[in-house]
């Protein structure tokens, strides 16, 4: 396994926008380094791997829930430094349109997920939910509060 902590080069990870009925699929993240904020589910692609597997193995594994991985449709890197000025973290990060194959199965949080839910924009600014500007600004750019 590659290290993701204090890497020698950046790495390859993958985020999956599952929209159904105007709802995106999101997952509380119980891990650095997005520890606490709600995100779009996705993780590392492993070697040998397409975006689009990495995509449907990640949703399944942090949701339970089956899907179709599409194209990319948003890209940004995530640079963390730790107190010391050392990248701990270096991550380009690709999302993916994806489709629910049963969007009425119920959600299974797990791997580095401690919730997940459907949510519109709406339900996100009601909640005041801890988001990632990232994540929000992918979000406005392709859900409506209808």
């Amino acid at each position: 396994m590659v290290d993701t902590i204090y890497p020698d080069a950046p790495r390859v990870a993958v985020g999956a926008l599952v929209v159904h009925q105007n709802k995106v699929l999101l997952i509380l993240r119980g891990e650095a380094p997005a520890k606490g904020m709600w995100a779009i589910p996705g993780g590392s692609v492993n070697i040998g791997e397409t975006l689009q597997a990495a995509a449907e193995r990640e949703v399944l594994e942090e949701t339970g829930l089956q899907i179709k991985a599409g194209d990319v449709i948003y890209s940004f890197e995530k640079i963390q430094h730790d107190k010391a000025g050392q990248v701990q973290y270096h991550y380009v990060i690709l999302d993916l349109e994806a489709e629910p194959l049963d969007p009425a199965q119920p959600l299974t949080a797990g791997d580095d997920a401690i919730d997940a839910g459907w949510f519109t924009l709406a339900d996100l600014d009601r909640l005041n939910l801890p988001v990632s500007e990232t994540t929000r600004t992918l979000l406005q750019k392709k859900l409506s509060y209808n």
